[in-house]
């Protein structure tokens, strides 16, 4: 029987990553809805001498206090995107060698590989475990976040950081940044049987498309890794009723920009490949280098020997690097199923990312 009623049987750390993960995704953690996650894993945690635990909202942080050299942190978010009706993605199930189900890429599998780890009562680093509510959504709820603002003295001491989003089981470092910006074209508003008194704003979105059809991206190496930038139209709006000309219309812009780039870098390329328009910078978030030359990043990938690659997508490893923390992603799942109705995880990478993991802290 699934555990996502509103009385989900405890998580027993015992059992195999498989039966942990599905157990993980069987508890319903909707963005904003993750408290039964977060007390069911505070109680397994509870019993463990060796982690003191503290709660932040519905994130919690788990401490190593055994005085190694080293400190790493190992983080996961335990809330998912929503579910599927039809067909329903939970309660999960197993089919052949993958186990389907919201979650079990993004990224309740890596949480189950981090619950997994805290069983670990003497590892050769002091570790910090996180796991956090609200990454799903905009970044005013994002338990990492919180904890940084809230109670930074819980996370900001560890040299090194993991962060157990879906990679397929590889390595990939750092992050690019994204930026949102609104481009907007103004018009002079008329009655569309008389085009001629006014100016048709959507129409001018034109120029604005065709920039973007002829711009091409960059391939930037940074620390030896390849980050390739994308630029894109991702929303457009205009227009106030079927008789009038409009004298608005604004195309939404996407810009993926390697690691290499500061906030203010990347705004001056978006500025200048729109100069003319009216552009408005609505968020930006900037990417994270890969760290890889520093001694805790190389002992990871050492012992992992698994090959790195770039992280083309935004992760909370750039939270990480803003508190000067080097970071990775690494998990397990097929992060082009992440958030799909077929998500779906091999047990083998479940597997895989649990050996390695361990391998490293042993």
């Amino acid at each position: 029987m699934a555990n996502h009623l509103d009385d989900p049987a405890p998580l027993d750390l015992s059992a195999d990553v498989v039966t942990l993960t599905a157990a993980l995704c069987d508890i319903e953690s909707v963005s904003r809805d993750e408290q039964r996650v977060c007390d069911a894993i505070e109680a397994a945690l509870a019993p463990l001498e060796h982690l003191t635990v503290t709660r932040v909202g519905n994130s919690l942080v788990a401490r190593t206090e055994l005085g190694r050299d080293e400190r790493v942190v190992l983080a996961g978010h335990i809330d998912t995107v929503p579910l599927t009706v039809d067909p329903s993605n939970l309660p999960t199930r197993r089919e052949g060698d993958d186990l389907w189900g919201r979650g079990t890429v993004d990224m309740k599998g890596g949480v189950a590989v981090q619950l997994k780890a805290a069983l670990v009562a003497e590892p050769s680093r002091d570790l910090t475990f996180v796991f956090y509510e609200g990454e799903e959504i905009d970044s005013e709820f994002n338990g990492l976040l919180h904890i940084q603002q809230q109670r930074p003295e819980l996370i900001e001491d560890a040299d090194f950081a993991v962060l157990l989003e879906p990679t397929a089981s590889q390595v990939e470092g750092g992050c690019k940044g994204t930026l949102r910006a609104e481009v907007v074209t103004k018009g002079i508003a008329a009655h569309s049987a008389r085009p001629w008194n006014g100016h048709n704003a959507i129409h001018d979105a034109a120029e604005v498309l065709a920039r973007l059809a002829e711009y091409q991206p960059e391939t930037v190496l940074v620390d030896g890794l390849e980050y390739h930038e994308a630029m894109n139209a991702v929303g457009i709006a205009g227009g106030i009723a079927g008789n009038v000309i409009p004298d608005r219309c604004v195309v939404t812009v996407n810009y993926r920009y390697a690691p290499d780039k500061s906030q203010d870098d990347a705004a001056a390329v978006v500025n200048h490949l729109f100069s003319g328009f009216v552009v408005t910078i609505k968020d930006n978030a900037p990417g994270a280098r890969p760290g890889l030359e520093l001694p805790a990043a190389k002992a990871f990938v050492e012992a992992l020997g698994l090959p790195v690659i770039a992280k083309e997508g935004w992760t909370d490893v750039a939270r990480f690097s803003a508190m000067d923390i080097a970071a990775v992603n690494f998990g397990p799942g097929d992060p082009n199923l992440a958030h799909h109705d077929d998500e779906r995880c091999p047990v083998s990478q479940l597997e895989s990312a649990e050996a390695a993991l361990l391998r490293w802290l042993a």
